[in-house]
């Protein structure tokens, strides 16, 4: 685990390592690197996916929420990671997942509308940009190998820009109501043709939907899917997953579970569909913000601030987590209710992109993240 300090120290040695090192280079270099990137809408509960276990406060202030953690194994002396994050766990002990912690956008009120497109975007705040930073990392790729594809029933905002993107569904699927969805479903039952074609987009849209649908096949199903379209030399250089399911405002210890399960069979199935290719894998998983730290009167928890992200990946500098950690007292506690922000999540996407990629951090931040300035981005994030 980072302290305070040891996260300070660590990036002014990499400052001045940098100062000798040779440059990176601004994109162009023919690579074979993939990057996925797993968007939890709803924001998910990082004190519940990452449980700082070894903070005084935390039992007290998390009640019942806290009991998942009883026993569980720990990641280091202050954390421990949720038992339904089997397959990330090994991860972890194999090196190959980091958790930042205390993190968040720069995003500080709790609307999802407005934190998903700050999220997304990339933007100081809310509808200030109209392109997403995941497209723009495309401009990091040879001309040759920007290619993304969205794993989800419209392109997400995150892949929207000047870069062509595919999307697996059809892009005019609605968003409605299930009872809708299935009067729609009965109209084409007799048409051959358009019958096929919405078959088609409700799978996808179940593909997409929360993870604990289908007791965790669906979400296996798209990690799977996601891998596919991953692996061919002609195939996807950056692809995104959408998830749903993560606003837990009542019995939230149940539903998380369940939740946090999906993802690991997600992970584990684009693990191992990916094949020799994770090694030049980085997954991130984000949400947009993440929920209180005191239990509601529902057994769930609200919206919140900062949360916790994943970095994934076979060249990631993983085993530790990331955390500037502020503690879960009352009064260290952020507008007296959520965990503060210590560790800005642009600051470790362009960080982890730049590494992985080998692009010139300063470049990187400033076509991901143009608004923000005076961010330095995270080092060390990939085994050299």
């Amino acid at each position: 685990m980072f302290d305070r300090r040891s996260f300070i120290g660590a990036g002014a040695i990499g400052a001045a390592a940098l100062a000798f090192a040779p440059r990176m280079a601004f994109a162009r270099a023919e690579t074979d690197k993939r990057f996925v990137f797993i968007i939890q809408r709803g924001a998910a509960d990082g004190l519940g996916t990452v449980a700082p276990v070894g903070d005084p406060a935390f039992a007290g202030a998390r009640g019942v929420l806290a009991e998942d953690f009883q026993g569980a194994a720990k990641l280091d002396p202050m954390f421990a990671l949720h038992p339904s994050l089997d397959t990330i766990g090994r991860l972890y002990t194999g090196g190959q997942a980091l958790f930042a912690h205390a993190v968040a956008s720069p995003y500080r009120d709790r609307s999802h509308f407005d934190g998903q497109n700050v999220l997304e975007t990339g933007g100081a705040g809310a509808y200030q940009v109209k392109t997403g930073w995941l497209n723009r990392m495309l401009g990091l790729l040879p001309p040759s190998q920007a290619r993304a594809i969205a794993v989800a029933a419209t392109v997400p905002l995150a892949l929207r820009g000047s870069h062509e993107v595919s999307s697996y569904a059809p892009s005019a699927l609605p968003r409605a109501s299930d009872d809708l969805l299935q009067r729609v479903s009965m109209l084409y039952e007799g048409d051959s043709q358009l019958h096929a074609l919405w078959s088609e987009a409700m799978g996808t849209r179940a593909l997409t939907s929360d993870m604990a649908d289908d007791n965790g096949r669906n979400a296996v199903a798209t990690g799977a899917l996601a891998a596919k379209l991953l692996v061919p030399e002609n195939g996807a250089r950056i692809a995104m997953i959408e998830t749903g399911g993560w606003d837990t405002h009542a019995q939230q210890r149940a539903r998380l579970g369940l939740q946090l399960r999906g993802l690991d069979g997600m992970v584990g199935a684009l693990q191992a569909g990916l094949g020799p290719l994770w090694a030049d894998t980085m997954v991130l998983v984000a949400t947009e913000f993440g929920r209180t730290v005191a239990v509601n009167g529902t057994a769930g928890t609200d919206h919140g601030t900062a949360s916790s992200a994943m970095l994934l990946g076979g060249g990631v500098r993983g085993g530790r987590v990331l955390a500037d950690w502020p503690g879960l007292a009352p009064a260290a506690l952020f507008e007296g209710r959520d965990l503060k922000p210590t560790l800005q999540l642009d600051a470790l996407i362009a960080g982890a992109a730049a590494e992985h990629f080998g692009v010139e951090p300063g470049r990187t931040i400033a076509a991901l993240f143009p608004d923000s300035r005076g961010v330095r981005p995270v080092e060390a994030l990939v085994r050299i």
